[in-house]
């Protein structure tokens, strides 16, 4: 294939996050089976401005870098000087990107402390990428926020986005839309786009598959006595590649379409249909790509 894979509703150019074992392989040998693949972008871990050049430089946009390798949770430490230290580390990455040209940061807002109510550090998440505004500003870079829902994340539900982006008040602040970790807790991404589409500024190609029956004989997880949880998922639902969830991608795209959504598809292989070698997980992209090119 050597023609740009776009979707077939709002021709959004489909990309690929880097993860699993396409991670460990030469840049030069990915970026060169991604571009024959039709990929447009790659989204890439933390990583120095050379790294992200080299990238571009093979013809592949960087759709996004993670703000932090694994400094995450410090952003939201009850520990003081441990949040002045990350919100330093934050600001010098959103440098780094802007100088590679990287326009979007990736960010999750996962707790230190999980025994801390999500009250007591919403708080300190507001006061520690509070302080990013300016540099955001200076840099033209946007934080796009992915909702997992794991160690006492906040921005994973409509109520925690809701707040949060209205205490930011910045239009460098915006939303990762995956719909799979929304189809997990229960939350119509449809729904959602509805009322968070204009603030989406980058959207990760991944599904959430229910198992119905494991639904009906245990109800809520934290109740299973002999289930055990799915690879890359829990005791009732598994991640997926689109095409093998819930979602509805034609009708998500369309909802994107009419806010003038103009960035990537990025698909987020965690799969354990296709996850684990390296032929498998080519697979598994090409088969998201082959279903996003058809929605």
């Amino acid at each position: 294939m050597t023609t740009p894979a776009k979707t077939l509703t709002g021709k959004y150019p489909i990309g690929l996050r880097l993860t699993g074992t396409l991670m460990k392989q030469p840049l030069a040998e990915t970026a060169q089976w991604a571009l024959e693949q039709g990929f447009g972008c790659v989204d890439i871990p933390a990583a120095p401005a050379e790294d992200a050049a080299k990238w571009a430089a093979t013809g592949l946009s960087v759709g996004t870098m993670d703000l932090f390798g694994s400094e995450w949770t410090g952003m939201l430490s009850a520990n003081t000087d441990t949040r002045k230290q990350t919100v330093k580390l934050a600001i010098d990455a959103l440098r780094v990107m802007a100088s590679a040209g990287v326009k979007i940061a990736f960010g999750v807002m996962l707790a230190e402390d999980t025994s801390l109510s999500r009250k007591e550090t919403f708080g300190y998440m507001v006061e520690s990428y509070g302080q990013l505004r300016p540099v955001l500003a200076e840099t033209g870079v946007r934080l796009a926020i992915e909702g997992w829902p794991g160690c006492n994340a906040h921005c994973c539900n409509p109520e925690s986005y809701r707040a949060f982006l209205k205490e930011m008040n910045s239009p460098h602040f915006g939303i990762n839309f995956d719909p799979s970790h929304l189809i997990r807790m229960g939350i119509t991404p449809l729904k959602f786009l509805k009322e968070f589409a204009p603030l989406v500024v980058h959207v990760h190609g991944k599904d959430t598959y229910i198992d119905v029956d494991r639904l009906y004989e245990i109800g809520h997880e934290q109740a299973a006595v002999f289930a055990e949880h799915f690879a890359w998922g829990g005791a009732t639902w598994r991640y997926t590649i689109p095409g093998k969830g819930r979602s509805s991608w034609t009708e998500l795209l369309q909802e994107l379409v009419a806010v003038d959504y103009r960035g990537y598809v990025s698909i987020e292989l965690e799969d354990a249909d296709y996850n684990g070698t390296l032929e498998g997980e080519r697979r598994g992209f090409k088969a998201a790509r082959d279903f996003l090119q058809a929605s």
